[in-house]
């Protein structure tokens, strides 16, 4: 290895000042990793003192000692270099230097592992960029961990969120808060590398749905990407306009607008501006480059902790003549890329057509296109169902059917503005299964637990905005 990989004194000066003033040990250890020491005993001896801050115990010569002794892997020499070496007043530079050099060590060893997958085993290329994709991913992010991990740690990390959990104050949730009360009971939030699947068939609302939980996690600074391959990415924003702002989409989208709504969306343009969402419009995107895309993004803003895909069955994987072959690619892949990120993956999804043929429409597993692997992958299912809309289509059906054999059908249709709407869960890997009511306010492309209009939340609000029923 090139000296310019590792430096052992700066190593050494690092290790000295900690045992000098183990103050600084929890800085130190919140940057660096064992594995960053380039000398085999400093990573012993940085593994020793990560245990002994998990025991409470003291990090001082003695303790370390014993602790390597026990190991078998004390080395006094070296540990004498170390007890020699100046401690350092600023060790921050020291600390960032030591990681700057094990990262170059690391992207060394990727350019050997190019060289194997491209060579050696002769994989297919979008299967050796992914790879690298994924390997120089973990090394910017520090997400590359040891293959095993040992029943005292699991057993350790497992009280830590339980403690972590206590302090919330025994709330419902554990993950994401998705906006609505009754969901989060039923799911306790979305979780860091779940894979959610909503459902529906086409104007029930899931992208409404995935929109209003993308809102809900905007409006706790949290960030939000989503991957729109059907709309494009200023309808999406005027959909998220009507929904906040509840101002009828199909008047925002002509910008019909009197003063106090222009006024609305002025202040919601300075609220979207400090928000943290990230809308990608491509139509033709496969899943290889979604990987890429969604890795690049986290990597430079880890404040993102909601990922949405509108829709799966839009999206290529390897280009296999065989879709379910290549539907269970991306589900797969998409799986495996929430645990990698360590955040929640939406993803939306069409619903076969044979359901419209049973006499309650309500959808099943089943009814999912491609559904095995998709079911097997997912963590959570949620199926978007609204009654009226296929009540409304069968009493215009039955009119058209009418009027074909020169009949007069007496056939009131009514276009509610707010409908009911359930979210049913049909499957949760950790949870139950059931229904999750809310209501569907129409004019604003949006699900909430009130029927009632919604009260805007701006200094606005105590007034009144006609709207002509020519209009609406």
């Amino acid at each position: 290895m090139e000296a310019h990989l590792y430096n052992l004194n700066i190593e050494r000066a690092v290790l000295s000042s900690i045992l000098f003033d183990p103050k600084i040990f929890e800085e130190v250890a919140s940057v660096l990793q064992p594995k960053d020491f380039y000398h085999p005993f400093h990573q012993k001896l940085f593994e020793a003192m990560l245990a002994l801050a998990n025991e409470d115990q003291p990090i001082d010569e003695e303790f370390l000692k014993e602790k390597l002794e026990l190991q078998k892997s004390f080395d006094e020499a070296a540990f004498l270099d170390i007890l020699a070496a100046n401690p350092l007043s600023n060790t921050a530079s020291y600390v960032k230097e030591i990681k700057e050099k094990a990262l170059k060590r690391e992207l060394v060893h990727l350019t050997t592992d190019i060289k194997k997958v491209t060579v050696e085993q002769d994989l297919p290329v979008a299967d050796v960029i992914d790879e690298i994709q994924s390997k120089l991913y973990k090394i910017t992010t520090e997400t590359s961990s040891q293959d095993f991990k040992s029943s005292d740690e699991v057993m350790y990390d497992t009280l830590q969120h339980l403690l972590r959990m206590k302090e919330k104050g025994n709330s419902i949730l554990i993950g994401l808060d998705t906006g609505f009360h009754d969901l989060n009971i039923k799911t306790a939030g979305f979780n860091p590398g779940d894979l959610i699947i909503i459902a529906a068939r086409p104007s029930m609302g899931k992208t409404a749905f995935a929109l209003n939980l993308a809102q809900a996690v905007l409006d706790q600074n949290k960030g939000v990407v989503i991957f729109s391959l059907e709309m494009p990415a200023e309808q999406l924003m005027l959909r998220m306009l009507s929904a906040k702002a509840s101002i009828p989409l199909q008047r925002l989208r002509v910008a019909n607008l009197n003063d106090i709504e222009w006024n609305e969306i002025s202040r919601l343009s300075d609220y979207y501006e400090k928000k943290k969402l990230f809308i990608d419009d491509e139509g033709n995107l496969n899943v290889h480059q979604l990987r890429a895309k969604l890795r690049k993004l986290k990597s430079q803003h880890p404040e993102i902790e909601l990922a949405i895909i509108d829709y799966m069955q839009l999206m290529s994987g390897s280009g296999t003549k065989d879709r379910h072959l290549e539907i269970s690619e991306i589900s797969r892949s998409l799986k495996l890329l929430a645990r990698e990120l360590q955040i929640p993956i939406i993803a939306l999804s069409q619903l076969n057509r044979s359901l419209e043929s049973r006499v309650d429409k309500r959808p099943m597993l089943s009814d999912l296109r491609e559904s095995g692997a998709i079911e097997q992958d997912a963590d959570v299912i949620l199926f978007v169902y609204r009654d009226d809309v296929y009540k409304i289509k069968e009493a215009k059906q039955k009119m058209k059917e009418a009027q074909a054999r020169g009949e007069l059908l007496d056939i009131k249709i009514e276009e509610k503005r707010v409908e009911e709407a359930e979210i049913i869960i049909g499957k949760q890997r950790n949870g139950p299964t059931g229904v999750v009511k809310l209501w569907f306010h129409k004019d604003y492309v949006k699900f909430a637990e009130e029927a009632a209009e919604t009260i805007r939340e701006y200094d606005t609000r105590e007034s009144t905005i006609e709207i002509p029923d020519n209009i609406v």
